[in-house]
């Protein structure tokens, strides 16, 4: 490929943007994207420097290939991985399917296409980047651009409003082909255990909430439950289970018929004694709104589902809100799986290949450095305490203020990042503190982090995306520092706050400050090494100088990576199942939105199979009765269907050796029934009116079927009881509840079908639905 640079450097403007035309041609002729790959890319990379100004790097072709290729390209900070994309994202594009490249946010979405769509448009394609207040009929224009910029989160919400349209001209998509996800460990990884969902309202909140926070209240802990803080879990104890069932009045609280009660307990217990005000959520104008474990941001319009938002809510004393009722919702995982081709870049995700391949199917390649790496990365420093730790960082950062260096503090939540912020100001130390929920203010900040004698304090994750470039002086001090004030959850977050310093060859140090009373540490630390530490005589402000400590640190992270892991797992384990009824259904709509859908020919095919289908239980059942009362109920099942299709119910006495004569007589009078009925709604023009009624049809019985499908998901929670994993009860229960939502689809159309054109049959209908 770079062979081919001088060539493409003696092309004319005209002649380097009429290679798009050739290679379309050349795609149409036969030849895959694979065959014009080398070409493709000298192409984007004259292109860039004559319309950008910038020159793809060796390394960022070798990221190109990887993408293309339908991997994750893992390219440390500053190696250019916007840049990095107009590769793969121009040779897809040329199929003609659209490419999308999702970002994490809407200021990173907007800033690489306005720095990019001039490239783009240079080579003759076309671009668009999606936002959330955008019209339908706005979105419905970017999507058909060949390149589109959009958020994960905005591009799963429009897929799944796809969904629930009535005509296939209001889809605003057109498919899903290629995708490049950047931060795509972010994506894939950090935001997979929480689905995308769309809300309606639901009903009022059950007073089973305040109830249950009574009782929480009440419950001691230590002697009524324990707190496994490694599980995130509250474990009752035999006296705790005494006490509710005493309380409650029930028998045994683990009996199937107990399994609400004990949901609400369990939610309570979890919003008392696992859920921190100020770390995982906080409360501002009396809601409680979540706090964004990975940003440290709130984050606007989310709730936490499963009744834990509600929870919450009584334990705090404001307004419990409705219950939200669940449209439509989709994970992360079964989402981005629905491209044909996916890939991502992100600078951290090599500690977690293991886990892109065995879900996604990913290879993780890492993408060497275009400049060595020269940052220096210092051993941990280790504390007996908190404050001790919180006195060494203070006297780090002034001594590198007070030579100029600038220094980047990452702090895990908003509430350490004020804490630290206060000790600063008494210090006297100018330092900005970021905690902003607007991306573009947080992106400015960042970017300034490297101008001399800049202090700046910010969530670990903030402002990830932009690049810190040093100012005039810093690199002679020794580059950026950065300083983590303790170990994250995963080794993926600390190595994207150490990426900030050193980028592009640039000096820079990095070093974490850590205490026993840091959280990692003080709930994954053995006892045994606890027990040591009783024998280590040194001052309170003294760091611990010990190898095998900061092993164990490294152990608790690989711990704890285990555990988020098992629940991303167990997220995919459930939803596997959800996916598979989902697909049928939207392959159902989809079916039905199409111009050419024989509406008139399913439903007589649908009312023949419904009501010979319900003859045949009918017969069967009057067969089979053990007594008059279930024979007498059988033959009014069968009178009743007579009556449906036109035939005298007295005409046909049921007799068991006549029965296979009138079976035969009956099914005849079905089929007619069906031709008749379905031949006056072909003459009075009303296909319309039934796709329609179809369409709403599926809709409602699918979001009842939803919620049936969140009440599973908590009933089996309890299946040990019956020895039976919980995935694996649901799997029945869940297939067993699908099949008879089918069944209400095809039955509640029937039944419309039947009485029309008659209107007055509503009350009828709904004693035959329930």
């Amino acid at each position: 490929m770079l062979a081919l640079e001088p060539e493409m450097a003696r092309l004319s403007d005209a002649e380097l943007a009429a290679k798009t035309e050739l290679f379309k041609q050349r795609l149409s002729n036969g030849e895959s994207l694979d065959d014009l790959l080398t070409e493709a890319y000298a192409v984007v990379r004259e292109a860039s420097k004559r319309i950008l100004g910038m020159t793809h790097f060796p390394v960022q072709v070798m990221g190109g290939i990887v993408l293309h290729e339908g991997n994750i390209a893992e390219m440390a900070t500053g190696e250019g991985k916007t840049l990095v994309a107009t590769l793969p994202a121009y040779l897809n594009a040329l199929t003609g399917k659209g490419v999308h490249i999702v970002t994490v946010n809407e200021y990173l979405a907007k800033r690489d296409h306005d720095l990019l769509a001039p490239l783009y448009g240079f080579l003759g394609l076309s671009t668009a980047v999606v936002m959330a207040e955008m019209e339908p009929e706005a979105k419905r224009e970017a999507y058909r651009a060949d390149i589109v910029y959009v958020t994960n989160s905005e591009v799963g919400f429009d897929y799944l409003r796809d969904n629930m349209v009535y005509s296939k001209s209001d889809k605003v998509q057109r498919g899903l082909h290629y995708c490049i996800v950047d931060e795509v460990d972010s994506v894939l990884l950090d935001d997979a255990r929480t689905p995308l969902i769309i809300s309606g309202a639901g009903e009022e909140p059950s007073v089973w909430y305040h109830l249950a926070d009574l009782c929480a209240r009440i419950l001691k802990k230590g002697k009524d439950f324990t707190i496994d803080e490694e599980a995130r879990a509250v474990l009752l104890t035999d006296e705790g289970v005494q006490k509710i069932e005493e309380m409650f009045r029930v028998d045994n609280i683990s009996d199937p018929e107990n399994a609400e009660l004990r949901f609400y307990i369990d939610k309570a217990l979890q919003a008392h004694y696992i859920m921190k005000r100020d770390k995982d959520y906080i409360l501002t104008q009396n809601q409680v709104k979540i706090i964004d474990e990975g940003t440290g941001r709130i984050s606007e319009g989310r709730r936490y589902s499963y009744g834990l938002h509600q929870a919450l809510e009584a334990k705090e004393g404001v307004q419990i809100r409705k219950e939200s009722k669940t449209l439509a919702s989709i994970t992360y995982q079964n989402f981005f799986l629905l491209y044909e081709k996916l890939a991502g870049m992100t600078g951290t995700a090599a500690t977690a290949a293991e886990e892109f391949k065995a879900i996604y199917g990913l290879d993780v390649v890492t993408i060497p450095t275009n400049k060595p790496v020269i940052r220096k990365d210092l051993p941990d420093k280790l504390y007996l305490t908190r404050e001790a730790k919180l006195r060494a960082i203070v006297k780090d950062i002034r001594a590198c203020h007070e030579k100029g260096q600038p220094v980047l503090v990452g702090t895990s939540s908003i509430e350490k990042s004020e804490e630290l912020s206060k000790l600063l100001e008494s210090e006297g130390i100018p330092h900005v503190v970021l905690n902003a929920k607007n991306h573009a203010k947080e992106a400015a900040i960042v970017a300034q982090a490297g101008q001399k004698g800049a202090v700046t304090i910010a969530t670990n994750m903030a402002g990830r995306g932009t690049d810190i470039k040093l100012g005039e002086g810093v690199r002679e001090l020794g580059g950026l520092k950065v300083i983590g004030t303790e170990r994250a959850a995963n080794r993926r977050i600390d190595n994207q706050l150490i990426g900030r310093a050193g980028r592009q060859g640039d000096p820079g140090v990095s070093q974490f400050y850590l205490s026993f009373d840091d959280d990692l540490l003080r709930i994954f630390t053995p006892k045994s090494i606890k027990k040591r530490l009783a024998f280590v005589e040194l001052e309170d402000d003294e760091p611990i100088d010990l190898k095998f400590l900061l092993n164990s640190i490294h152990a608790a992270q690989a711990r704890l990576e285990g555990v988020h892991f098992e629940i991303r797992k167990q997220t995919i384990e459930y939803d596997a199942i959800n996916h598979e009824q989902r697909m049928t259904v939207y392959k159902q709509r989809d079916e039905i939105l199409e111009p050419d859908f024989d509406i008139v020919g399913e439903l007589r095919r649908m009312t023949e199979e419904v009501l010979i289908k319900e003859w045949d239980e009918a017969a069967l059942a009057w067969l089979e009765a053990s007594d008059e009362d279930h024979k007498k109920k059988a033959r009014l099942r069968m009178e009743r269907l007579l009556s449906r299709i036109g035939v005298n119910p007295f005409s046909i006495e049921p007799r068991q050796e006549r029965l296979e004569e009138a079976t035969m007589f009956v099914k005849e009078k079905i089929r007619e029934k069906a031709i008749q009925q379905t031949e006056l709604i072909r003459e009075r023009h009303m296909e319309e009116h039934f796709r329609l009624f179809l369409l709403q049809t599926v809709d409602r019985i699918w979001q009842e079927h939803l919620v049936t499908l969140d009440s599973l998901r908590d009933a089996v929670r309890y299946a040990g009881y019956k020895n039976v994993k919980p995935v694996e009860e649901y799997n029945h229960l869940a297939f067993e509840a699908f099949n008879e939502a089918m069944e209400r689809i095809r039955l509640e159309a029937v039944l419309h079908v039947l009485e029309y054109p008659n209107t007055e049959f509503l009350q009828e209908w709904e004693k035959d639905i329930s």
